[in-house]
């Protein structure tokens, strides 16, 4: 699943499209769309103004309308000719007046799509109950809520109420970084861990958004561009540790394989 990194990098590649303005619509799988979104037609005539982020979603302006996208498992754009034959898995195809085609490709299908009124954005249920990004976090409000989960600090973490934008990649990489044992409960841990916790938050991912993401399998941002943050990984698919040179554990939490150091993360 794309995470914040790969997220913004899709929307660097996006904001190419800025300023062109929307001549047709063409939906092939309707239910990409949701239930609750407002007729995806009538961004038609509309021009593109910009794509940013929030967390994992991403936000295309379109004057007085947003349209909010969630890629979730392998939900990808690419920038084609609108005269450029469909694949397979295309559901949703914008048609600009330039002739350019913005295609979104979804091979399982679990990718969604709401348009809302750009003014009622911040009454959407799905980004209201979402936590702050690592980057303006607030540290304290942050262990407060931590420290009350009586569960894996993995599964903590993977919870986009209490830190928006971590998947399960960069949780591995996160503990790690900060010595972590995956399995600790939130109420174990100090308020000096759970700072660390975001530090490190905030340099792996800043670090992966230079590398342009973390190419595993079914990532690609738009045009098939791919990213380097797997050349750094130190735990998330590694065989041994690279401070210790033990044998990486790879466990199940929460259904979600987890990649640790038994010695280091103790």
């Amino acid at each position: 699943m794309p995470e914040l990194p790969e997220v913004r990098t899709v929307a660097k590649v996006l904001n190419t499209l800025k300023n062109k303005q929307i001549k047709n619509i063409n939906i092939i799988y309707l239910k990409v769309i949701s239930d609750n979104s407002l007729d995806i037609n009538l961004l038609i005539n509309k021009t593109l103004k910009e794509v940013a982020t929030l967390g994992k979603y991403l936000l295309f302006d379109f004057e007085e309308y947003i349209l909010i996208s969630h890629l979730r498992m392998e939900g990808k754009y690419f920038i084609k000719k609108e005269d450029e034959e469909y694949v397979k898995h295309e559901h949703i195809a914008l048609n600009f007046t330039d002739k350019t085609s913005l295609r979104y490709h979804d091979t399982r299908k679990f990718g969604r799509m709401q348009l809302v009124y750009k003014d009622k954005l911040s009454e959407v249920p799905s980004l209201t109950k979402l936590a702050s990004e690592p980057f303006n976090l607030d540290k304290e409000e942050f262990y407060k809520k931590v420290s009350k989960k009586r569960v894996p600090i993995k599964s903590v973490l993977l919870d986009q109420t209490i830190i928006n934008g971590l998947g399960n990649i960069y949780v591995n990489e996160v503990l790690f970084d900060s010595r972590i044992n995956p399995l600790t409960q939130g109420i174990e841990l100090t308020r000096k861990q759970t700072d660390k916790i975001v530090d490190s938050s905030v340099n792996i991912l800043n670090h992966a958004i230079k590398e342009g993401g973390t190419t595993i399998r079914s990532y690609t941002s738009s045009l098939g561009i791919t990213g380097n943050y797997q050349n750094f990984l130190k735990v998330h698919l590694q065989e041994n540790c690279c401070v210790c040179h033990n044998k990486i554990q790879n466990i199940k939490i929460g259904g979600r394989s987890t990649y640790y150091c038994s010695t280091c993360q103790k």
